[in-house]
């Protein structure tokens, strides 16, 4: 049986070679968007027992929020989340590292498994680290429309606390992994290239 549906696979991506790594790297992503949230509140938390907490971080000031409060790209303002502010430093760090290390990962496993790619790996990791700077610049600054309305939601609008902290990281987390999903696949297309096909 497992023979006739790799026959079938293999069949099937040879018909429809894009749509073929289309579903890998839908598979793939959606893999490392659970790492991402498994990995998302561990960092929190143990950046949450220190005192980058209470580390402001906004930085990149682009204009005004509805309000007519300041509109950051990186808006990680001093103290807990449950306490009204940002995250500070600590929450910025957990968000970037748990990235880092799923790009890290995401990278191998669709170079390697998605596009089966024989280009020149140093150039391809040029490319995708200057693509992922740019998408989370992009993301961080899209971040500002919806974290605080998310959070307010469901840390004080449902009145869950810090259960509603915890869905809010992932609805978060979620929305990020949305935008980067939709980007990177025709960015792969172009960086991962095959030279024997």
């Amino acid at each position: 049986m497992l023979s006739r549906i790799k026959a079938g696979w293999k069949t099937f991506a040879g018909n429809h070679p894009t749509l073929a790594q289309f579903l890998i790297f839908f598979l793939v992503s959606n893999g490392v968007t659970v790492l991402q949230m498994i990995l998302m509140p561990v960092f929190r938390n143990i950046f949450g027992m220190t005192s980058l907490v209470d580390t402001n971080f906004q930085i990149w000031h682009v204009g005004s929020n509805l309000d007519g409060t300041p509109y950051y790209i990186f808006n990680y303002g001093a103290g807990a989340l449950s306490a009204g502010g940002g995250g500070g430093l600590a929450y910025f760090l957990a968000v970037e590292i748990t990235m880092g290390i799923a790009q890290v990962i995401n990278f191998f496993l669709q170079r390697n498994v998605t596009f089966k790619a024989n280009n020149s790996a140093a150039k391809a990791a040029l490319w995708y680290v200057i693509a992922y700077i740019i998408i989370t610049i992009g993301a961080a600054a899209l971040q500002g429309l919806y974290k605080a309305p998310v959070y307010h939601l469901f840390m004080n609008g449902l009145n869950l606390g810090g259960g509603g902290e915890t869905i809010a990281d992932v609805i978060t987390m979620l929305i990020n992994s949305a935008i980067s999903f939709w980007v990177f696949f025709p960015i792969f297309k172009v960086i991962f290239k095959n030279n024997e096909k």
